[in-house]
């Protein structure tokens, strides 16, 4: 999937949730390993289970996105044709803010 000025193959949804997610936290800017953190239910019948918003799950779905468990909290992180869409969406100050678009440029390389 190419990404031209007039497309994009994230949708409004997804690109809010990168905006949000790798966007500046505590004075710096998350690196792409670090992934989309998750939140799982506490208590009750679904104790322990990831809650997966429709944005993750959309890109989990096209397989942009897979899921760790390597540390205390479960992450989302982008797969390689994640990354590729992600390179391609960042070439557009229309989709992301040129201030994200740079920090998320700057992890992809060239």
């Amino acid at each position: 999937m190419s990404t031209s000025p007039s497309s994009c193959s994230f949708t409004a949804a997804e690109r809010e949730l990168i905006r949000h997610a790798f966007g500046m936290h505590f004075g710096s800017f998350p690196g792409l390993e670090d992934g989309i953190f998750l939140r799982t239910w506490r208590t009750g019948t679904r104790k322990g289970q990831i809650k997966l918003p429709v944005a993750v799950q959309s890109l989990l779905d096209r397989r942009l996105l897979e899921i760790r468990r390597d540390g205390s909290w479960p992450r989302a992180v982008f797969t390689d044709v994640g990354r590729r869409e992600l390179a391609a969406l960042i070439t557009s100050p229309r989709f992301l803010p040129p201030d994200l678009a740079a920090h998320l440029r700057e992890e992809l390389g060239p």
